[in-house]
């Protein structure tokens, strides 16, 4: 068991969790931790997780963890993590920050420098992942 779910549904909560967060980069966008755990849990057939609660914030935390881990190769090195904010904001959680540290991106201290790396990996993901755009018919 893995944060009070079991593996078979930890596991599909990453692969959905990834297929989304692959959609988001797709349509060059980002998404919420609100609207992550609606689609997620919904595509994965499971209850939400309850963000009242310490240990279910920590669990969606080490998930996003291990989606960044699972997709990184796919990803070229970046964190799909980075495409997850907090509603109404405009920028990663502070697990973000922590997680790119444990990989070996040097994240700057200054909020704007921040700001800036957060935003620079945002933009590769979408560009990594950026849906071809249809040129208007002539």
């Amino acid at each position: 068991m893995r944060y009070g779910r079991e593996e078979a549904e930890w596991d599909s909560l990453v692969e959905a969790g990834i297929e989304f967060l692959v959609e988001r980069a797709e349509l060059e966008n980002t998404t919420s931790y609100t609207e992550f755990n609606s689609v997620v849990c919904r595509r994965a057939g499971v209850r939400q997780f309850d963000f009242s609660l310490d240990a279910e914030r920590a669990a969606i935390g080490r998930l996003l963890e291990q989606i960044s881990e699972d997709a990184r190769q796919r990803c070229g090195g970046l964190l799909l993590s980075a495409l997850v904010q907090y509603l109404g904001t405009n920028d990663a959680g502070p697990g973000f920050y922590a997680l790119a540290k444990r990989k070996g991106y040097t994240v700057p201290r200054g909020a704007l420098p921040r700001y800036e790396f957060w935003l620079g990996q945002v933009a590769e993901l979408h560009a990594r992942h950026a849906r071809p755009r249809r040129r208007p018919a002539s």
